[in-house]
């Protein structure tokens, strides 16, 4: 049975959380916080009564945008914790996955909330909590993100996309849109974190705007002083700054 605390400043959606919260049988008590700093003044007095005390807390069912001190920057926090409680991001917006994993969050449900969804999320949290206490299993969450994928959000539920199926990125703002052969998916991370986080598997910059994937380019194509790359069936343009690098990386590609 799990202690919960739902965290969201509209309070409609916080009642609705609540309500679906407490139809949970695996749910023991769940109370609600308006911000997330009435939150931490809550999950400070949990952790002061220690994991077994009257006022512990197992999980929180956090929402991401809320003025202030928001989700995130509260995830951040109880990460200095020694035995902080899990954390379950509900939020409207598909975009902070990453950070969201990142802060070994462990699970990210999108609104509206579907009772499946949510119930998902608890057997979850009751997993990792009761293997705790067993002292079974580290505290890893169960989307523990890795070098070799990238979570995104589809239709409400976090998916693993492959590094190496990505054949370029495009920047859009603060935001990236990762292309593959099969479609593309829009995270919240700057080009230039990809750039440098993927330099070593093979992603060079060929603009401003793009990073490609030196093993998805089919062809290299020179016109009238431009220069472009085909990849993955679309023409990209190379600026003249990155235009000799990339020369010289595809003349020695294996």
């Amino acid at each position: 049975m799990l202690r919960a605390l739902a965290v969201d400043d509209e309070r409609p959606s916080l009642e609705e959380l609540l309500y679906l919260l407490t139809a949970d049988p695996r749910i023991g008590t769940v109370e609600g916080a308006g911000d997330a700093t009435e939150a931490l003044r809550r999950i400070n007095r949990a952790l002061e009564s220690g994991p077994d005390g009257p006022e512990a807390i197992d999980v929180v069912f956090l929402d991401i945008q809320m003025p202030g001190l928001d989700g995130l920057d509260l995830a951040r926090l109880l990460t200095g914790f020694a035995r902080p409680p899990l954390v379950v991001f509900v939020t409207a917006h598909e975009d902070f996955a990453v950070q969201a994993f990142d802060l070994k969050a462990v699970d990210y449900v999108l609104k509206p909330v579907r009772k499946e969804r949510l119930a998902e999320a608890v057997r979850r949290a009751v997993e990792l909590r009761a293997a705790e206490r067993r002292g079974a299993a580290p505290r890893i969450p169960v989307h523990e993100p890795d070098p070799d994928h990238i979570p995104v959000e589809l239709g409400g539920v976090t998916r693993f996309v492959a590094v190496d199926d990505i054949t370029h990125v495009e920047a859009r703002g603060d935001y990236a849109r990762l292309h593959t052969d099969r479609g593309s998916h829009l995270v919240r991370i700057p080009l230039s974190t990809l750039e440098e986080r993927w330099r070593a598997r093979g992603f060079v910059r060929i603009h401003r705007r793009h990073l490609v994937a030196l093993r998805h380019i089919g062809e290299l194509r020179l016109d009238a002083g431009t220069v472009s790359v085909l990849v993955g069936g679309e023409e990209l343009q190379v600026s003249r700054r990155h235009a000799r690098e990339l020369r010289d990386l595809l003349m020695r590609r294996p």
